[in-house]
């Protein structure tokens, strides 16, 4: 327990706090069946690693907007996080404060359990599917631009339409 950085000082340090708050935030049983039954089970995931991150960030004394710039969220979202004002932000201040009085040890919990490989391929399976759905955005993300290039184009050619069309109405009322 005592190779946990609760005040990291490098960038080692902070991805070794980041992970035990991480896997000692995920390994939690009152989390692990939130996880379980969350149809948005990524989403959860994906928050309480940007807590995790934000709060090792945090602890090495990084502004909110180098923590935001680096985790690649707004500044409120990491703000609401370290303020507890997510779920996953009270979590991972819970499992932070657990660590500092050496009540979890969340490496040791691992270990213990003996599923190493079934949680590795549960991650791998995760990510896997976190990246499929990243590219689906993506995907669609394309489509609504190229729809919308098509929406200007289409209101293009109705304007000029329309212009020739009054031109032709105000020539025939001119003959008349």
């Amino acid at each position: 327990m005592s190779e946990i950085p609760l005040k990291p000082l490098g960038r080692q340090d902070i991805h070794r706090l980041e992970t035990y708050l991480l896997l000692g935030t995920l390994l939690r049983k009152d989390v692990i069946e939130r996880i379980r039954k969350a149809e948005d089970r990524l989403t959860w995931i994906d928050s309480l690693a940007v807590a995790a991150g934000a709060l090792a960030r945090q602890k090495a004394g990084m502004p909110i907007s180098k923590i935001a710039e680096e985790l690649g969220r707004s500044e409120g979202t990491i703000r609401n996080h370290l303020n507890k004002k997510t779920e996953a932000g009270k979590l991972v201040w819970e499992t932070y404060e657990l660590l500092a009085k050496g009540q979890v040890d969340p490496i040791a919990t691992v270990l213990s359990t003996g599923d190493i490989e079934k949680v590795k391929k549960e991650l791998d399976e995760a990510i896997k599917e976190r990246d499929q759905l990243r590219s689906k955005v993506k995907e669609l993300e394309d489509q609504v631009k190229e729809l919308r290039n098509k929406l200007e184009r289409i209101k293009t050619l109705l304007k000029e339409v329309a212009e020739v069309v009054s031109s032709k109405l105000e020539e025939a009322i001119k003959a008349i």
